[in-house]
């Protein structure tokens, strides 16, 4: 287990969801006085160029972020999930039409398709969390669809066919638990993915708009002051490493008990 890991993932869910509770400075406050401030007691990780409490604002920024992380990860892998099972299903027809939607979206790098759909939309959370999502899925389905195709040619399934049982019955009681490894592998891989994405597009300008802050948009707000006061970007830089590092642990650890499964078996 990467109890390591977890314990970091666990700290900074609670860090940015509860931690306003106990810190009361506010995240929007300007104070033309503590503009610039290194980390001290009273402001623990400094003040930006506004005067505004970085500990503050990595509490409020890490909530939009955790939440575009894992919303846009979790409606990726239920995209992939379903049309991948269902091209390795079904396949045939369904199977061709499937493989041209993946090459279409991968003729494209995904970063500039991301750059592409947000410069036609004002970004918010919500936004970035359908946006990410559209172009996030597809290594998740054809993973699931390789997957697919080797159960698809087992007996019993063909069995199953023949006797006419529900083709929903079959795919939610004998496909689901074998490919719930796969999607959850590929769901804390994507939340990394989906954060990293939302930081760099805040980081060009084109991610969440103020008032509302993420970990980009503060990491962004630093890179003009990075060579007098480093922590502005740093800290918010740090918390992205983390969250990403830990969740690629989680990753790879699910990953060895799925291969380890399917050894046994």
């Amino acid at each position: 287990m990467p109890k390591f890991s977890i314990f970091i993932l666990i700290f900074i869910f609670s860090f940015s969801f509860f931690g306003s509770f106990f810190y009361s400075i506010d995240a929007y406050s300007l104070q033309s006085a503590k503009i610039l401030l290194s980390p001290s007691i009273e402001h623990l990780l400094g003040t930006d160029r506004l005067g505004r409490d970085i500990l503050a604002r990595l509490m409020e920024g890490g909530k939009i972020s955790l939440i575009i992380g894992v919303g846009s990860a979790f409606i990726a892998s239920i995209i992939g999930l379903i049309l991948g099972s269902m091209a390795g299903y079904f396949r045939g027809n369904t199977d061709k039409a499937f493989i041209i939607t993946v090459d279409l979206f991968l003729t494209f790098p995904t970063f500039f398709l991301l750059l592409a759909l947000v410069s036609y939309v004002n970004a918010s959370a919500w936004v970035l969390i359908v946006v990410i999502s559209i172009t996030g899925w597809m290594t998740t389905a054809r993973l699931i669809r390789s997957e697919s195709f080797q159960i698809t040619s087992q007996p019993y399934i063909k069995i199953l066919n023949i006797a006419k049982v529900s083709r929903l019955k079959i795919l939610f009681k004998y496909y689901a638990p074998i490919l719930a490894p796969i999607y959850f592998v590929s769901f804390t891989f994507g939340v990394g993915g989906a954060i990293l994405a939302e930081s760099g597009l805040s980081f060009l300008g084109l991610g969440i708009v103020a008032p509302q802050i993420s970990w980009g948009t503060i990491l962004s707000g630093g890179k003009e002051v990075i060579e007098i006061a480093w922590w502005v970007s740093f800290f918010p830089g740090l918390m992205i490493f983390l969250i990403t590092f830990s969740l690629i642990n989680i990753s790879n650890y699910l990953q060895q008990l799925t291969n380890q499964k399917q050894i046994q078996n």
